[in-house]
């Protein structure tokens, strides 16, 4: 009798979702974390859990699909308009269930284990999105194609995507290499190892993060530390104030020349479609850097 009642919560659950539990697949792609995700037919109704998930959606023509949203997905400004079903430090499973999705959409390293764990107990199918670099974005968008329906308009989307990067890192060969430190937060003061998708920005514009060896995505680090990197640049995402105190060590190279820099916070903290544009924000304010400021 325990057995028959787990098999009917299954089926509710998967009911729920607008599944069948005897469908065979009809539509696979690989996510972020390279598992394979199996559906019986295109998602017509997504949630999605991360912002970035979320923009990628829209700018495959896959906008009309999401029926859901985490509370900080607001851009394109159409998503402000979908519901949201709780933030980073919490999801209401219940608001999930009650929008009938039949994909979820959920970031690797952002949104909860516990969270992710309850979501498959219900045999909702879900796509880890966990791009950590620049053509990851891209394949993510063709892999979300996939299992919306839209995979012509999402290849159309990756395609335009890696041609202005690949545009940007030609533009940029040969150019005069600088040392960089990216502060994503001031109190603790914290920065983006190599892993993590930032680096591959300031790679991509002919700057090299002083930080690129530590462990962890987005290591904290000492003002000592810093101070011993002698970075020629240094980049913010909180706006020039965040950067302030570092004026008081003049000998600091990036302090010495006036070399400290303020770049969208959105376009290089979210690893989606608008990461282009944070590249080119970033290669413009290296290029004012070799200028002399």
């Amino acid at each position: 009798m325990p057995r028959a009642r787990f098999r009917l919560g299954l089926v509710l659950a998967l009911g729920l979702a607008g599944l069948s539990p005897w469908s065979a697949a009809t539509v696979s792609a690989v996510d972020g974390r390279g598992t394979q995700v199996h559906l019986p037919l295109p998602a017509s109704r997504v949630v999605g859990l991360t912002p970035h998930a979320v923009e990628m959606l829209y700018a495959i023509g896959a906008g009309g699909n999401l029926v859901g949203r985490v509370e900080y997905a607001d851009w394109p400004k159409a998503a402000q308009a979908l519901p949201s079903v709780g933030a980073y430090s919490g999801l209401s499973l219940e608001a999930v269930l009650a929008l009938r999705p039949q994909l979820v959409v959920v970031w690797g390293s952002g949104t909860s284990p516990r969270d992710v764990a309850r979501l498959r107990q219900l045999g909702i199918p879900l796509f880890v999105s966990e791009p950590r670099t620049l053509p990851a974005v891209a394949a993510e968008m063709e892999a979300l194609g996939v299992l919306t329906g839209h995979a012509a308009s999402a290849r159309a989307a990756a395609t335009q995507y890696r041609n202005r990067l690949a545009q940007l890192a030609a533009d940029n060969v040969g150019k005069r290499r600088l040392r960089v430190f990216w502060q994503l937060n001031e109190t603790p003061l914290m920065t983006a190892s190599g892993q993590q998708f930032m680096s591959h920005l300031l790679t991509l514009c002919g700057g090299d993060n002083v930080f690129a060896a530590l462990s962890g995505l987005t290591p904290m680090v000492s003002t000592e530390a810093v101070l011993a990197a002698r970075p020629e640049v240094m980049l913010a995402q909180g706006g020039m104030a965040s950067l302030a105190h570092w004026r008081r060590w003049p000998s600091l190279p990036a302090v010495r020349h006036q070399t400290l820099y303020a770049v969208p916070a959105d376009e290089t903290s979210r690893p989606g479609p608008r990461l282009v544009e944070g590249a080119e924000a970033v290669c413009r304010v290296l290029d004012a850097a070799r200028q002399g400021g």
